[in-house]
């Protein structure tokens, strides 16, 4: 049994991880400021620590005595990083060069591995797709440079400070507990609770932009993976499945699970708006040994009944 500190663990990913953790029979600490986590999200058994993820007093009694830690807290919104540029850079690189300076001397003063999320917002207008690792980085938004910065701050911990890291660019994660009632939620999320209740949907832009959807029971498998295999140096993973899903056939595919036809609402595209964003896994295959194994069709009938396949 180990110990592991999750940051952002009352959110959407970080509270399906401590799920997982907590079932395989680890102790979870959760550090989390509540501003978009939730009480309800958190298992019985795992202790909260309510702080800011860029304040060092907060990381540090959150860390002390843990084997690891899975650094998941973010402002996860593109959007909303255009609107609150300093404060969403301060919990996005700052945060996490706060975690990873804890993690230094974590246990005995010695330091402990950090899984962390990335994003495939680093690669920006990158048009070669299928999107490979070594591809450019040209990102277009804040959120995105910072997500970067976080991928070179994790080789700065691990070559001057011996902190040994994996960073996951995470593609378009979907799932129940992602809240369908915010702006800055996923297009899945929001697509899934008006077809269901049979409201309008808006498509910014033709509908025909293509994403690589993830389903976040593969992303917490490839994060607790990563765990146990120890990681040693900074290494960076695209996690993505390879293929392609327009918004229109997400759409599609939504009315038929709901067996409902809704009205769609097209307004102009979105500045900054990428047209084709998918990953290539063959890094994530090659190492791990597999890719994700959940399929459209199951990760979004998982997200409509809010229960997570086994």
């Amino acid at each position: 049994m180990a110990h592991y500190l999750v940051t952002g663990g009352c959110g959407f990913i970080g509270s399906h991880l401590a799920d997982r953790l907590i079932g395989d029979g680890h102790r979870v600490t959760i550090l989390d400021d509540m501003s978009t986590g939730r009480l309800e999200n958190k298992p019985l058994l795992a202790k909260l620590v309510v702080g800011d993820v860029a304040d060092p007093d907060a990381v540090h009694q959150a860390i002390q005595g843990v084997d690891g830690v899975f650094h998941l807290a973010a402002v996860a919104s593109v959007q909303r990083s255009r609107e609150l540029w300093a404060e969403t850079h301060r919990t996005n690189l700052s945060g996490t060069v706060t975690v990873f300076e804890a993690a230094r001397s974590a246990r005995n003063g010695t330091p402990v591995p950090v899984v962390y999320a990335s994003s495939a917002a680093v690669y920006g207008d990158n048009t070669a797709t299928p999107l490979r690792e070594d591809a450019a980085t040209r990102p277009l938004s804040a959120y995105g440079v910072d997500k970067l910065g976080c991928e070179l701050h994790a080789n700065v911990a691990w070559a001057i400070h011996g902190v040994p890291t994996t960073g996951f660019r995470f593609f378009n994660v979907y799932g129940p507990r992602q809240d369908p009632s915010s702006p800055y939620s996923g297009v899945i999320s929001i697509f899934a609770r008006r077809v269901a209740q049979g409201e309008d949907v808006t498509i910014f832009g033709d509908g025909e932009q293509v994403r690589d959807f993830v389903f976040v029971g593969d992303v917490v498998r490839f994060l607790v993976k990563a765990m146990e295999r120890r990681p040693q140096g900074a290494e960076v993973f695209n996690l993505c499945t390879g293929r392609p899903t327009s918004l229109l056939m997400l759409l599609e595919v939504l009315q038929e699970l709901c067996a409902s036809r809704v009205r769609r609402l097209h307004q102009p595209a979105r500045a900054g708006d990428i047209r084709v964003s998918i990953g290539d896994p063959a890094r994530l295959r090659a190492t791990f040994g597999e890719g994700c194994r959940f399929g459209l069709l199951q990760g979004l009938s998982a997200t409509l009944t809010g229960e997570m396949p086994r």
